[in-house]
This record gives C-alpha cells, sequence and structure tokens, in this order.
C-alpha cells in the first residue's frame, strides 16, 4: 500500500514539472510527512488542458453521504479498480499524477514493533505515481478526493511490503491522463527493478504529527 507522502517540490517546481496551471488553493512548503485526509497536490488533464489541482487524499464514493460515511480509501488495488463500482467510473475517466519525493512504509521488528522505511527514486528526479480522482458533494459540502493506484511489489520491494504505488515514467503521463488515446490499463505495473531505493528512519514518523527533515535521514543504529 501506499500511506504517508513526501512532497519537497514548490508549486512552481510541480507546474513546470507536468506543464500545469496551478491552482490558487495547493500546500505550500516541504512537507516530510503528507498523511491521508491532508491535502495532495496532482494533476489532471481537461481535454489536453493540464490543471495542477489540491484533492483530499481519501477518496470519496459517490454514494457516501459524508465524509466519514465508509471506509478511508486512500489506495485503489490496480487487479480490481475497473471492477469496483466505487473506482470503476474514475478509472476510465478520471486519472491523475501525484508527485512526491518519496512514501514511507513499515515493517515489523520482533517485539512488534512498528519499522518505518523511507523508499525514494534512485535518482534526483521526484516520483510521480498514478491515481484516481473525483469530486464529490452531499449536504452542501464540496470535496476533490484522490486515491493512489497500488500494484503486487516487486523489484525487492516485497520485502517490506505487498503492495506499492504504481510509478510512472514521464513517457507515460500521456497515457494516463487520457492524452494519448485508450490502453492505460498496461501502466499499472511495478517500476522497473533498481529505480528505487529504501533504508530505515526514525520511528518517531510513526506519528502523523512528526514533521521536519530529520524524518527522512537514515537511522543512525541501522544506516
Amino acid at each position: 500500500m501506499c500511506g504517508r507522502l513526501v512532497n519537497l517540490l514548490p508549486v512552481e517546481a510541480m507546474a513546470r514539472l507536468f506543464d500545469a496551471v496551478p491552482s490558487n488553493d495547493l500546500p505550500e512548503g516541504e512537507r516530510y510527512n503528507v498523511c491521508p485526509t491532508n491535502t495532495l497536490a496532482v494533476a489532471v488533464s481537461d481535454q489536453g488542458n493540464r490543471r495542477l489541482r489540491a484533492m483530499r487524499w481519501g477518496f470519496l464514493p459517490q454514494w457516501y453521504k459524508a465524509v466519514n460515511d465508509g471506509p478511508l480509501i486512500i489506495n485503489a488495488r490496480a487487479e480490481t479498480i475497473a471492477e469496483k463500482p466505487a473506482f470503476r467510473e474514475a478509472v476510465r475517466q478520471r486519472r491523475c499524477l501525484i508527485p512526491a519525493n518519496g512514501f514511507y512504509e513499515w515493517t515489523k521488528g520482533e517485539d512488534g514493533a512498528r519499522l518505518p522505511w523511507y523508499i525514494r527514486p534512485t535518482g534526483d528526479a521526484p516520483m510521480v505515481m498514478a491515481g484516481i480522482w473525483q469530486d464529490w458533494e452531499a449536504s452542501g459540502e464540496r470535496l476533490s478526493s484522490v486515491a493512489v493506484v497500488t500494484c503486487a511489489a516487486d523489484g525487492g520491494m516485497e520485502a517490506l511490503h505487498d503492495r506499492m504505488p504504481v510509478i510512472l515514467a514521464p513517457q507515460d503521463w500521456p497515457l494516463w491522463l487520457g492524452e494519448a488515446g485508450h490502453g492505460a490499463a498496461v501502466l499499472m505495473k511495478p517500476a522497473p527493478e533498481g529505480s528505487l531505493r529504501w533504508y530505515r528512519v526514525d520511528p518517531k514518523v510513526n506519528s502523523n504529527r512528526a514533521a521536519g527533515s530529520d524524518l527522512i535521514e537514515p537511522y543512525a543504529s541501522h544506516t
């Protein structure tokens, strides 16, 4: 799965990355511990014109009467995304790009403790995750919501978790956004082996209130 993100990119950098027009409500500043229900910056395509929009991380099916009317949906499984009533229309019509510098995953220690790991690209470029989105409205409340698309882990990542986000190469962005025709389903697969690296980080990131650049530093006892 993918349950926490890191995004250190300024709004202007994300807009340039996707050649997108940014909205005026995007989150600012370096964010070292982006959690579910927080706001994500995502790139969408509207008739070929890209926009950078702010969306709640936690996909809201149209039948939810309130934001807490059902489970918090932060991920959508690639294997079943086209069949699930919550996702099938969104994956056909509302796909998006989610920029990040990395994400966290957890394993369990011998004593049952949660051991956090930071996963990031091997190079310096940010990663771009596949997402689906939709606008939701109920009882006078309006939100745009998004979920990260995940696939079976591979390339060594399965040692940390059996799921990982679908990570898209720049040449695949137009197909995922629907700008290059149909066939985006072929993109829902693990990232190429060697494209990611990971290391242990301090357990203080277990708290969703933790913040600061030291969260992504290698843990001193496990470098």
